[in-house]
Parts: structure tokens; sequence; C-alpha cells
């Protein structure tokens, strides 16, 4: 392995949707946490979802939870790994490549994402694809995360991200 630096980000909906944080778990190579960040509480007003229309969500997961995130890290991940293909859009924002991970039975069409398995694997196939300004880079990336799904499932930290998120909310933390 490389010593590489995996941030999985994500985005949660709590209070019938009307509530969002947002959460960052970076790690090693082997999917062991180095660094941990969460968001506090975030409370679109009626008159912001009026103003923002169908691109409220876009901006929440990009201006007020990627951006400040990936911004507070103390070390830059090689890769920022996201399910939520509107987190993309932060590509244009950050120096970082972002790339959504997603199962065959979660795309929606792309002909861009490449599949990320390897032969080996003992885990369900994942594909990736990320904006188009990185996308040539797309087969470097399949190959260094291929190598290390062959070892670790890179969708389960995500479910580590939603209960620390879930954990969190709970305690009314950042509210």
């Amino acid at each position: 392995m490389e010593n590489l630096k995996l941030a999985f980000l994500s985005s949660y909906n709590f209070e019938n949707d009307s509530v969002y944080r947002g959460a960052v778990l970076v790690t090693d190579e082997n999917t062991k946490p180095i660094e941990f960040r969460v968001t506090s509480t975030i409370k679109p007003t009626d008159f912001q979802k009026t103003l923002y229309g169908s691109i409220l969500s876009e901006h929440i997961l990009v201006e007020l939870i990627a951006v400040p995130l990936l911004g507070a890290l103390k070390d830059q991940p090689d890769f920022v790994l996201v399910q939520d293909p509107l987190f993309l859009a932060a590509n244009d924002k950050q120096g970082l490549r972002i790339v959504r991970l997603f199962k065959e039975t979660e795309g929606d069409g792309h002909n861009e994402a490449e599949q990320a398995t390897v032969i080996n694997s003992k885990y369900e196939p994942i594909l990736l694809e990320t904006s188009k300004h990185i996308e040539a880079d797309l087969v470097e990336i399949r190959k260094r995360l291929s190598d290390i799904f062959a070892q670790r499932n890179l969708l389960e930290p995500f479910d580590r991200v939603k209960v620390a998120c879930q954990q969190i909310h709970d305690k009314k933390v950042g509210e």
C-alpha cells in the first residue's frame, strides 16, 4: 500500500428532512480513522427554500458542507470519496480529487463510470465517476482504489460516518 489518505464525505437529513449535517472521515489506506469532522446543523428557512429552489440541495452539499469541511482538514487527503453525485460540483471549488463511489444498481446511466473492482475482490463491484475536468485521472484513481478495495470494502466507512453523525445529532451537538 502507498500510505494514501482517503476522505469519506457525506451528508444526512434529520427531522423530516428539515435539518442537514455533513461529515467527513479521513482514514489511512486500511480505513483506520485519522480525522473526523462534522458540521453544525443546517436548517434552511422557507425563504431560502424559495430563493434556491431546485438548487438548494447542491448549495448545501457544496457550499455549506464540502467546502468548509474539506478546508478545515489538518492534512489533505489523496482522494475524497462521496456517494451523492451533487458533491462532485465541489471539484470546481477544491484542489482535491472528489470521486463518487456507487454500486452498479445505484447508477444513473453515466457512461463515464469506471468499474473499480478487482478480479478476486470479495466485495460487490463498485463504480467510480468524477467531474469532467478530472475524468482523465479516473484510470489512475481506479488502479489506486482497486488495490485498497481488494482488502477493504470502500463503502463500509460511509456506514461508520452515518452512525457517528447520527450519534452527534442525537446529542444535539452544534445546534
